[in-house]
């Protein structure tokens, strides 16, 4: 008697029936995981190179390396964590076992900011490119497995959207929470004052992960999990399978343009607010006016995307983005209130960059899946770390723009006078160079077709 071959584990595991609807109770859950991970991306994207220069005495081009550095590592990982996550999903029916080790993240959050006493320049710097090296590696042990939960459930096109709705709105909460908090309780510029800042957003950050996890556990049981098709593939296999997606890749290229300026925008606003208009707390009131909107732009862009499609909502909300960056040009003589307004609409932008751009990328791996090749996982590992680069990038040009101005550093309790090349460069950073770096983006997202495929 011939031995009938067992099924392969996707097909057992793969739920029968039509695609399912998530529960907004389990969606809740999950999307609180994303509020820590808005702490880690905002926190050190707003006050690390200002933290450098001002108070460790770090100069702009050593302060960008220290903050470029980690993210090439950060960046070389993801696609291999990918590879591993995938592996897991096979052999455990679920990815949750790395997703845990991201858990670990506030501790590494609280030691970016305490730098011994005495540390200054090249020591401070080595202090904390080392502890952000430690995060971004916990960070993406948490971010790969927990952004490819929507990828692994058994649900729709729009339904993803709705998925990425809800993570867009806690995950706003967490930067507007860390973004007004956190600038405000360093107000003073101490050591001891980031220090205390860190450790109390550190303890949110776990309560915060804790729940995500249950979120995902409760979401895969609710609308069922798929585990990747076909057999374990290299890091280098799955590069270039998700490379040769031609769709996909212009996505990546076009998300690497829209992250970098994004976060350059976050890492330049404390300059801007200070040397523009003379006021670092207006960094609070800026950051308050560029997240809040975000928090309620969420559904306004779902309901654009559905009666216009994903792509045409991203492009709109790029070319938004070009128009209030050039607007801020005119923020020093134009005043506070017109600012605020611009901001608003930045904000708003950046509700629908983050929300539609993400919510493709499980499209790109259903519309894979139907040539055989998806792979979520490595979907994931390179978006994210196409993410964690345009982070390093943003901070990092705008250091080199004002490195090439002759912006001066100095440290806690001096000030220094800056020259007026410093001033322009650091004004031209913040306002043309990411209407350039937007328009490159939208160049790339012109040439995916993903939408209309996903939509079909």
């Amino acid at each position: 008697m011939t031995a009938v071959p067992a099924p392969p584990m996707r097909e057992a595991a793969e739920p029968a029936g039509p695609p399912r609807r998530a529960r907004a109770g389990d969606l809740v859950a999950y999307a609180t995981g994303s509020v820590g991970m808005g702490v880690w991306v905002t926190v050190p994207g707003l006050l690390l190179l200002y933290f450098l220069t001002h108070t460790l005495g770090v100069s702009p081009f050593l302060a960008g390396l220290t903050l470029l550095v980690p993210k090439i590592v950060d960046a070389v990982v993801h696609p291999l964590l990918g590879t591993l996550s995938d592996r897991q999903a096979r052999r455990a029916g679920h990815r949750r076992g790395m997703l845990r080790w991201g858990l670990l993240l506030p501790l590494s959050l609280a030691a970016l900011f305490t730098v011994p006493a005495g540390l200054t320049g090249p020591g401070a710097a080595l202090w904390v490119g080392g502890w952000f090296i430690a995060g971004n590696l916990l960070f993406a042990c948490f971010q790969v497995p927990y952004l490819t939960t929507p990828s692994d459930l058994r649900i729709g096109y729009h339904e993803r959207t709705r998925v990425f709705m809800f993570r867009m709105l806690f995950l706003t909460l967490g930067l507007l929470a860390s973004g007004v908090a956190a600038p405000a309780l360093v107000a003073s510029g101490g050591r001891g004052d980031y220090s205390r800042m860190a450790a109390l957003l550190a303890v949110g950050m776990a309560v915060s992960g804790v729940i995500g996890l249950t979120g995902v556990r409760r979401l895969t049981g609710r609308c069922g999990f798929r585990p990747p098709g076909g057999h374990a593939h290299s890091v280098l296999a799955d590069l270039r399978l998700a490379g040769r997606d031609r769709d996909f890749r212009a996505l990546v290229l076009s998300y690497l343009f829209t992250g970098t300026t994004t976060h350059l925008f976050l890492a330049a606003l404390p300059f801007y607010t200070r040397y523009v208009f003379g006021d670092g707390g207006l960094t609070t009131v800026f950051m308050g006016g560029f997240l809040a909107p975000a928090v309620i732009a969420g559904p306004g862009w779902l309901w654009l995307s559905r009666r216009t499609g994903k792509q045409r909502g991203l492009l709109l909300a790029q070319g938004v983005f070009i128009a209030g960056s050039l607007a801020l040009l005119l923020g020093g003589r134009a005043g506070v209130a017109f600012t605020v307004v611009v901001v608003v609409a930045l904000g708003t932008a950046f509700a629908g960059l983050q929300l539609l751009a993400f919510s493709m990328v499980p499209d790109a791996v259903a519309a894979a899946e139907t040539r055989g090749t998806a792979r979520a996982g490595a979907y994931t590992g390179v978006w994210t770390a196409t993410e964690a680069t345009g982070t390093a990038l943003g901070p990092y040009v705008y250091s080199a723009a004002l490195a090439v101005g002759g912006f001066v550093a100095t440290t806690e309790g001096h000030t220094v006078a800056q020259p007026d090349s410093a001033l322009t460069a650091l004004l031209l950073g913040f306002t043309v160079l990411p209407a350039v770096l937007m328009a490159v983006a939208v160049a790339f997202q012109r040439r995916c077709g993903l939408d209309e495929a996903a939509r079909r």
